[in-house]
């Protein structure tokens, strides 16, 4: 079998390991949190054995259980000398950092028996003395905000470019409730309805003559390029972000013709710009 990409996650507790985990599991590995040293190797032996298309293996090994640190620096030495591409990345913070993290959170320190938290920043330290002295990659957090490390694993790790942020754009009709997914709203309900208009009452902005009557309207076209401008302003800020999925909803009253519309038109305009997206038209079909 070809080689796998193999990275333990270590680090202090507080330092980042569930971001840096969730990152490497958006990059398409396979994580396992909370692992204990001594069943690395049988869980990549498993891989192997069983035929796996896994190829792209993330363990987050931390002190919660002091034992199960112990024989930890045999087993990175035989990864280390398999032909696997092979890495171990410790995050920490400064102790003030760590502490503040901690009560924002009111989270108990896992090593905390009673002695209090600074104690069990200095237990820890000394626990994950060996996996700090044979990282690879040290990853201080302390002036890193969630986005920044998720980045900084993104851009270390990914094969490629990250993975870009999926558009939705979708009409919906107000009197049914604003979708719960949306991230950007525009109201179109100021438009002149085609509801009103006897041939145009039972048909669909997906129908030309609708639109016709919709974009006959100047407020129409400038409302678009405004929509246009800031989708195409903003949807590299959210890819930089790290934001996975955006959807920009137009509603009008029932969510058949104006919004619609505007979707479509829309929709043409992206194009243009070399956006990819997909559309829904969420209350189109409703009466």
């Amino acid at each position: 079998m070809s080689s796998k990409r193999i990275i333990i996650v270590s680090g202090m507790a507080g330092g980042g390991k569930s971001t840096a985990a969730k990152a490497l599991e958006d990059l398409g590995f396979f994580v396992v949190d909370n692992m204990p040293p001594q069943l690395l190797e049988t869980l990549v032996a498993l891989v192997e054995q069983s035929g796996s298309e896994l190829r792209r293996l993330a363990f987050v090994v931390d002190a919660r259980k002091k034992s199960f640190l112990k024989g930890f620096l045999p087993i990175w030495k035989r990864f280390k000398a398999s032909d696997d591409d092979t890495s171990l990345v410790f995050l920490s913070a400064a102790q003030d950092e760590l502490i503040k993290r901690f009560k924002e959170t009111r989270r108990r320190h896992p090593l905390d028996s009673g002695a209090g938290i600074l104690d069990a920043i200095a237990t820890e330290q000394t626990l994950l003395q060996e996996l700090n002295a044979h990282a690879d990659w040290h990853i201080d957090t302390t002036s890193l905000s969630v986005h920044d490390l998720k980045r900084k694993i993104t851009n270390h790790f990914g094969e490629t470019e990250s993975p870009s942020t999926s558009l939705t754009l979708m009409s919906f009709g107000f009197k049914y409730g604003l979708p719960p997914e949306l991230d950007l709203c525009f109201d179109a309900r100021f438009l002149p309805n085609p509801f009103f208009i006897a041939d145009l009452r039972h048909k669909t902005g997906l129908d030309q003559d609708v639109q016709d009557y919709v974009l006959s309207h100047r407020e129409a076209h400038e409302y678009l390029t405004k929509i246009k401008d800031m989708v195409t302003f903003l949807m590299p800020k959210y890819h930089h972000e790290g934001k996975a999925y955006v959807t920009v909803a137009v509603g009008c009253t029932g969510g058949k013709h104006r919004s619609v519309t505007l979707i479509e038109t829309l929709a043409k305009a992206l194009t243009k710009q070399g956006l990819d997206f997909q559309i829904q038209h969420r209350d189109r079909e409703k009466t």
